[in-house]
């Protein structure tokens, strides 16, 4: 990332949704565990925040 420090934030922000959003899916699939309502709706709000700093106009 350190060769494109324009982009680091957008970087940071598609991984941050991208993390969160996989670590319930494998805590799901793997574990067993089954995401509450609430989980849904924070994923959301995160790919949401990562949508709107990946794709708003420069």
């Amino acid at each position: 990332m350190t060769l494109h420090p324009t982009a680091a934030g957008r970087v940071y922000a598609a991984y941050g949704g991208v993390y969160i959003t996989t670590a319930l899916a494998w805590l799901w699939l793997v574990h067993g565990v089954r995401p509450q309502f609430a989980d849904y709706i924070g994923a959301s709000l995160c790919l949401a925040g990562m949508a709107v700093i990946m794709f708003a106009p420069r």
